[in-house]
């Protein structure tokens, strides 16, 4: 009844639930492991179009999509129409989808005019948008907020501005750029963005367990559901949901989860280095163990931790005792 195929132009997918792009987490590692949990869509860390346009190496590999599930949508973000143009025509290589940023709120992205600061420019977001589906040959979706504060509110008209510029689908976070992540997500603005098109709706937005899943489709309607931070140190959450939903049971023991994380870290070693790599998984172990029997201790001792193999034999040794 809730989970379903969904079509976002030509690219079909196998259900409606899907990973959400996080820029410094959602790198070819941890899609991979989200992968096994079957979402019916994964996204890149967001890619800038700047970065690509003028040939950086650190942004294109971004790029890398090695031994992974497909469908794959790239993020890309930028309020300069020529790198956008640059960047849709690029991706469409590698990308199933092409998703368009317009709600990132860090102060870095937004300072350029990037992200959601053009939701404080409508008709330069309508300007981008026509011009990356013109160059782009794969589905381009949008991903915005709700507005830029309480006093911008343009959820409607920037989903209708979507549609006109020919965009198969969009994605909403029910959250306006002041409130950056806190406070509740406003699924009312979700309901009213999904009433005003005809294009599919993806709500975004504190979804955390499979309740909080159908309360989203009953409330708003959506077509699908994207899920950011509802997926850290809980991959298999995709899974969970549908099963749930299902009224079957879901569950992950201690020494699936171990599993999981010794992979993960292996998969983020193969595409950076070991250190980099540890650095990296540092958090992700941090939100694995979370709520665990004294998380906090065995986080703060993996926090010194920069060899591979005492990092294994640390968690080998803490999983025994969960």
């Amino acid at each position: 009844m809730y989970i379903k195929e969904l079509k976002i132009g030509n690219v079909k997918l196998n259900n409606n639930l899907i990973l959400a792009p996080m820029a410094g987490i959602t790198d070819r590692a941890f899609r991979i492991i989200c992968e096994k949990f079957n979402p019916g869509l994964v996204y890149t860390e967001m890619i800038s179009a700047k970065g690509l346009f003028h040939n950086d190496e650190k942004t294109k590999q971004l790029l890398n999509m090695q031994d992974e599930k497909h469908p794959i949508a790239v993020q890309i973000f930028g309020s300069d129409v020529e790198s956008m143009e640059y960047a849709a025509e690029y991706v469409s290589k590698y990308a199933d989808i092409i998703d368009i940023n317009m709600g990132c709120p860090a102060p870095k992205v937004v300072k350029n005019g990037d992200g959601s600061r053009l939701l404080l420019d409508l008709d330069k977001a309508e300007k981008i948008i026509e011009a990356v589906v013109k160059k782009a040959t794969v589905p381009v979706t949008v991903k915005f907020r709700k507005g830029w504060d309480n006093d911008n509110i343009v959820a409607v008209q920037m989903a209708k501005i979507a549609e006109r510029a020919g965009a198969a689908a969009i994605t909403i976070h029910g959250r306006t750029r002041s409130e950056f992540y806190a406070g509740k997500a406003d699924w009312e603005i979700i309901k009213e963005v999904k009433e005003s098109v005809n294009i599919h709706v993806i709500g975004n937005g504190d979804v955390r367990n499979s309740a909080d899943a159908k309360e989203m489709f009953e409330t708003t309607g959506v077509d699908g559901i994207m899920i950011g931070r509802g997926a850290l140190g809980n991959p298999w959450i995709f899974e969970q949901i549908k099963s749930e939903l299902n009224n079957e049971t879901f569950s992950i023991t201690s020494k699936e989860k171990l599993n999981l994380i010794l992979e993960h870290l292996d998969l983020e070693i193969k595409d950076k280095t070991e250190r980099v790599a540890i650095m990296e998984m540092r958090k992700h172990i941090g939100w694995y163990i979370k709520n665990t029997k004294d998380a906090s201790k065995i986080r703060d001792r993996i926090n010194q931790i920069t060899d591979r193999q005492e990092l294994i034999d640390t968690l080998v040794e803490y999983f025994k005792l969960i």
